[in-house]
């Protein structure tokens, strides 16, 4: 690879668009490809970046996922979950064996499908997972991005593992030395703590997302909701542990991703809204948070549970609550699960999986 790497980025929103202003800060070429075309409309004039990150940005826009393998490096999948076996099913024609993937944030074991799609053609390269996105931010208007803060620290792994440190290196490259090796894709599973924070912020104010308010999701995770994110945290915890897998708790996702004292869930997000990064909650109930992070983050957790008999009752509960209150049942739209064929899996075979790719 050169010193100055070419990043494709397959996608558009928040989290695409602020990852490729890093990635410009970084000194290296980005482009960007939609999957509609609608989402890159007018970008290749510029963006600009503020919050953490204030700059303006050249991107590359690329037309189909062919133009965007053939032109860059690394490819990094930075959709909603619920797309990404889309985009996978459209990248992995086209991917060789000189290239790399990131998925940003990876969900319900998407490297496992993207792994077996490209054994298919007889390919094998790096697929690294990240347990969390590297920033977090809102897109604004159609030419800005709200940066509202850059992890500190990332968790991931690379499977097959053999590409585990190269591909660590590359992610180096592109962005720093900020990332923490996990032990398989497993691990990064439960690693994410996105759908289990975002459970109990949706849940404690789903009438202000209906409504349409505009209202700050750090001051609102007030002492209940804070106590309940610290107990779904400790289901999440459980599983890990019966797993043997070691994962950060609530308490350290805060501290890093956040920059504020180790404290309760609801003081670190009081702080965190003090500071101006608490960031601004859903303005509608079709938001990632829900129709994202139940099927494709909750499911999985619920599955691995029952996998390791560490029940994951508030978990489950949550997938039903909402799937009650959106009168739709989230339990059964997770098409990257059912391309897998989970349920006909044992965990040893997930095990297996999660540090080759592959599933027996």
């Amino acid at each position: 690879m050169s010193e100055r790497l070419h990043v494709g980025i397959a996608g558009s929103g928040s989290i695409a668009l602020g990852t490729a202003a890093l990635l410009s800060d970084y000194g290296h070429e980005t482009m960007l490809w939609s999957l509609s075309g609608v989402g890159t409309n007018g970008l290749e004039t510029g963006i600009l970046a503020e919050g953490a990150l204030e700059r303006h940005f050249k991107v590359g826009i690329a037309k189909s996922a062919k133009e965007l393998v053939d032109n860059n490096e690394v490819i990094i999948i930075a959709r909603p979950a619920f797309s990404h076996k889309t985009a996978m099913d459209e990248l992995a024609p086209h991917i060789h064996k000189n290239q790399q993937v990131i998925i940003s944030s990876h969900a319900s074991l998407g490297a496992v499908y993207l792994t077996q799609l490209l054994k298919r053609r007889g390919t094998s390269i790096p697929i690294t997972a990240w347990g969390t996105t590297i920033i977090t931010g809102r897109r604004q208007k159609q030419k800005r991005v709200q940066i509202n803060t850059i992890r500190n620290s990332v968790d991931l792994c690379t499977v097959p593992e053999e590409y585990s440190e190269c591909a660590q290196l590359a992610c180096e490259k592109l962005f720093g030395k900020r990332f923490t090796p996990r032990k398989g894709l497993l691990a990064i599973s439960l690693s994410n703590l996105n759908p289990q924070n975002h459970l109990g912020i949706a849940l404690g104010n789903i009438t202000r997302m209906e409504r349409g308010e505009v209202w700050s999701q750090g001051q609102n995770v007030t002492p209940s909701i804070g106590r309940f994110l610290e107990k779904l945290d400790c289901e999440r915890l459980s599983i890990a542990k019966a797993l043997q897998l070691k994962v950060k708790t609530i308490f350290e996702h805060f501290h890093l991703s956040f920059h504020v004292p180790i404290a309760s869930v609801s003081e670190m997000n009081q702080r965190m809204h003090a500071k101006g990064n608490g960031g601004t909650g859903p303005p509608t109930i079709n938001t990632r948070y829900v129709i994202e992070d139940v099927p494709y983050g909750l499911q999985l957790t619920v599955e691995l549970g029952r996998l390791v008999k560490r029940t994951a009752v508030l978990h489950e509960a949550g997938i039903k609550i909402f799937s009650a209150m959106y009168d739709r049942d989230f339990s059964k739209e997770n098409e990257l699960l059912k391309a897998l064929n989970l349920e006909c899996h044992s965990l040893e075979s997930l095990q297996h999986a999660a540090r080759t790719g592959l599933l027996h």
